[in-house]
C-alpha cells in the first residue's frame, strides 16, 4: 500500500493533472461491501465532503464502530 500511494502520488503530482497538489491520507484502511449496497457507497464518495460538514469523520466512525460492536454482540450471542 505505501508503494502505491507513494508511486501514484509522484505520478499524479508529476503529471500536473491537478491545479492543487495531489496528497493522500494518512494511514491505510480496506472495506468491503456489497454489491447490493455499491449505488449508497458511491453516492456517499460523491457527497462526503459535503456531509462532513455535518458530522465529523470521527464521530461518524465511532458510531460505525459502535453499530459494528452491537452487530457482533448479537450475532455471537
Amino acid at each position: 500500500m505505501q508503494l502505491l500511494k507513494g508511486t501514484s502520488f509522484h505520478d499524479i503530482n508529476g503529471s500536473e493533472m491537478l491545479k492543487a497538489k495531489f496528497s493522500w491520507a494518512r494511514g491505510y484502511g480496506a472495506f468491503s461491501v456489497s454489491e447490493n449496497q455499491l449505488d449508497t457507497v458511491i453516492k456517499y464518495i460523491k457527497n462526503q465532503e459535503e456531509h462532513h460538514k455535518k458530522m465529523s469523520f470521527a464521530r461518524e466512525w465511532e458510531l460505525f464502530q459502535q453499530k459494528y460492536m452491537e452487530t457482533v454482540k448479537t450475532v455471537m450471542g
